[in-house]
């Protein structure tokens, strides 16, 4: 989970984070079995989500949690609705408060699942790729975002290639998830969730994208892409942007940088 401007489950080469340990990501330890026994159930009675699909999550293996991004909330509806653990990337700075408040973020953002990385571009974005290849590896389930980042207008922007280019080049299915209603619950700003709405989390059926080729190919990575946020875009009904989600081009350099086609779009 993340705030406005930070860090975010990644979805691409190109985004930004790089982690902490990358040779051994923290996951699954006391303090998440924990607080998954203990989050999911309270969050599920709380917000009484609508959850739809879940038999089409694989119960074991490795597997991609491909999502729309609406909310501060998603990465916490997503391992609340689904069936076995979840692991996404979080800002590093959740992990290293002191203090009693610091304790508190900690303590909370291990018991969902998140991962600590920092910000940050070039090697730094590798690595947190990396991490994410190691995770699928150890067969488990990474929830991402193809969008980059969340949507403040409620469309569904085109996807970027990171989600897909895991999936190619360790097999792992990619599900897609539509979520609903999560940007009521808590809108863009707001500090606190509210109670009075009721979200709608679908899974879709585990793509197979290894038709389209390796993960070494542009092509294959795009279309691939385009896969994803198709089936997302069937659950999540939202009206499609058709470009990018990314803030407005400072300068001349960046603007010229943006209207310039680039194999992670």
């Amino acid at each position: 989970m993340t705030s406005e401007q930070s860090v975010e489950p990644e979805s691409s080469p190109e985004e930004t984070a790089t982690t902490e340990e990358t040779a051994k990501p923290r996951h699954a330890g006391f303090t998440y079995r924990l607080g998954r026994s203990l989050i999911s159930p309270l969050a599920r009675l709380v917000y009484r989500p609508r959850i739809e699909g879940r038999d089409n999550v694989p119960p074991t293996g490795a597997v991609i949690f491909a999502s729309n991004h609406l909310s501060f909330i998603d990465s916490l509806a997503i391992p609340v609705a689904a069936p076995r653990p979840v692991h996404f990337l979080a800002k590093s700075t959740y992990f290293e408060g002191t203090g009693l408040r610091g304790w508190i973020s900690r303590t909370f953002f291990e018991s969902i699942g998140a991962i600590p990385v920092r910000r940050g571009a070039g090697q730094a974005a590798l690595d947190a790729l990396d991490l994410q290849r190691q995770l699928l590896e150890e067969g488990l389930a990474v929830a991402l975002y193809p969008e980059g980042t969340r949507s403040t207008d409620g469309r569904l922007y085109k996807g970027r290639t990171g989600v897909a280019f895991l999936a190619l080049q360790t097999g792992a299915p990619v599900v897609p998830v539509g979520l609903i209603g999560t940007d009521k619950v808590m809108p863009v700003g707001a500090k606190m969730p509210t109670v009075s709405e009721r979200i709608t989390v679908k899974f879709g059926e585990p793509l197979d994208l290894s038709p389209h080729g390796p993960a070494t190919s542009g092509r294959a990575r795009r279309l691939a892409t385009d896969d994803i946020m198709a089936a997302i875009h069937a659950l999540s009904g939202q009206e499609l942007a058709g470009t990018y989600n990314e803030a407005p081009a400072q300068g001349t350099i960046e603007k010229i940088k943006q209207a310039l086609p680039h194999e992670r779009r």
